[in-house]
């Protein structure tokens, strides 16, 4: 057997690599297989090597077998996941988002989502969705995670409205995420895997460095803006995060972007909307799904609003959009590899974040709410959470989790103030009134998923306070033979403020 091992390695090296080199890489192999051995398999948390020191990029994802050569490693990503109902206000240029991201924190992935982007009115539900606010925090986000760029203020010239306040000159969705989305120049491919045939071509396939790009999993038919001019450079030289994808239904909007250094080894991009609103089939409520794979681990995303109201039942029709929300996204096949494994449902992906307004009140009459609401009582007010009492029963997201909640409810606050929206306090009529609740929430499903904080973020934007969640998650790498050192990009340590109080309630 060990002969066999070390006359393959023989001919498939022998041709492209000097004999001194060749012995190298051989030698390597030798103390991998030593190694996986001894310990079954490699598992390192925590360690200084980068993603891209243990990996080679041309090794395809999850679709086919490891090689004799191959050994696993577990790196730990950042990824920090947001969710924001804004209301259906459109955002002005000075609304900086920095400390709603954290940008200080310097996560290795955002996972943003936002409701309400637009009004839900019958135009926008029915007819033709608005996508210039989704432009407006497409191009917010960039700045405030890339800094200050010519989409800002050159490229989103400004101009003075009626009332004063300054706005965005009207945007290009398609141009912005298009430009987002490019790295060194290309774009990304939905799919990077290699197909066998090519494989099998390749003598040197386990040591060259192959492209990895991809092209828009969600393009559409609409024309190109040409009176809205981006710097091409803007994506290869001034840009620390890119765009890996980016999605709008009705007032659903959600956006991913990662480190430069890390979206090439993205792969397998699909996006599935799942509409639960009126009638269970428009698009004012339900889910943007991703699905995506990092190296070897398989990913997910959804960003949901669900059914509202808080009448005795309601719940039950929020239970009933998740069930069919898990029931009914089905991603595209889109994987070249044959007998790929890349999921096409949910619940199968590795790693699973659920984040949105999932619409979930108090089971409170309105007088008690309110009488905690003044006291400030709110691990009594929590025991009351619909949402909580729904997972205790078994009835909705069994077998997902959520972090312990140590901030006050984020629904319903007056517009640009910090005074809930209830009867007494603000003057509202009976009808209009609403009981405070932590309708915006962040859940995961899957392994090696650790939260590091559960905060909310004080914007009086809108009638919602943001919550914000950042995670280290364990990722699988796969690399053969070589230890290649592709950058000098390593994980950082977890800052110390990353870590959410849990001495004291704030509001």
């Amino acid at each position: 057997m060990d002969n066999e091992f070390e006359d393959r390695q023989e001919e498939t090296v022998s041709d492209i690599i000097p004999s001194n080199q060749q012995r190298k890489k051989q030698s390597f192999l030798w103390k991998v297989l030593a190694m996986r051995e001894r310990n079954g398999r490699t598992m390192e948390r925590g360690s200084n090597y980068s993603l891209d020191t243990l990996s080679d990029p041309s090794i395809e994802n999850r679709g086919s077998e490891p090689s004799m050569s191959s050994t696993e490693a577990v790196q730990n990503l950042r990824v920090f996941a947001a969710t924001w109902n804004v209301g259906g206000q459109c955002p002005t240029m000075n609304l900086d988002l920095s400390d709603f991201l954290q940008v200080r924190n310097d996560p290795d992935m955002y996972v943003l989502g936002f409701q309400e982007i637009v009004p839900l009115n019958a135009g926008n539900v029915l007819v033709l969705e608005d996508n210039e606010p989704a432009a407006k925090w497409l191009a917010l986000i960039n700045q405030s995670l890339n800094g200050p760029s010519d989409l800002a203020p050159n490229g989103l010239k400004q101009t003075a409205s009626f009332g004063g306040p300054l706005f965005f000159q009207k945007p290009s969705l398609k141009k912005i995420k298009k430009t987002f989305k490019k790295l060194n120049g290309k774009r990304l491919k939905s799919c990077n895997c290699v197909l066998e045939m090519e494989r099998k071509a390749a003598k040197d396939f386990c040591f060259r460095c192959q492209e990895s790009n991809f092209n828009s999993d969600d393009s559409s038919t609409e024309e190109e803006d040409d009176n809205f001019p981006i710097p091409v450079s803007l994506a290869t030289t001034q840009m620390k995060y890119s765009l890996v994808t980016c999605k709008q239904m009705v007032g659903i909007f959600v956006s991913v972007w990662m480190k430069r250094e890390l979206v090439q080894y993205v792969g397998h991009l699909r996006i599935c909307c799942t509409s639960r609103g009126i009638m269970g089939c428009l698009g004012n409520k339900g889910c943007i799904s991703v699905s995506m794979s990092f190296y070897q681990t398989s990913f997910c995303f959804i960003c949901s609003h669900l059914a509202s109201g808080e009448k005795e039942g309601d719940e039950l029709r929020r239970n009933l959009d998740v069930i069919e929300i898990l029931k009914n996204t089905q991603f595209p096949r889109i994987c070249k590899t044959p007998n790929s494994r890349m999921p096409d449902r949910i619940l199968d992906h590795d790693r699973i974040i659920w984040f949105g307004d999932l619409n979930y009140r108090i089971s409170l009459s309105h007088d008690d709410a309110k009488r905690l609401v003044e006291k400030r009582d709110w691990p009594s007010l929590f025991n009351k959470d619909q949402l909580k009492m729904e997972r205790e029963a078994g009835r909705v997201f069994k077998g997902w989790k959520e972090g312990k909640i140590y901030f006050a409810p984020t629904y319903k606050y007056a517009f640009n103030s910090d005074t809930y929206y209830v009867e007494g306090v603000i003057k509202v009529s009976k009808h209009k009134r609403r009981t405070p609740a932590w309708c915006d929430r962040i859940l995961w499903h899957g392994r090696g998923i650790h939260q590091l904080s559960y905060v909310r973020k004080e914007f009086k934007f809108s009638d919602h306070r943001p919550v914000c969640s950042t995670f280290n998650v364990e990722v699988e790498v796969m690399f053969r033979g070589q230890k290649k050192k592709v950058s000098t990009y390593n994980f950082q340590n977890i800052d110390d403020d990353l870590v959410s109080t849990r001495s004291s309630y704030y509001s």
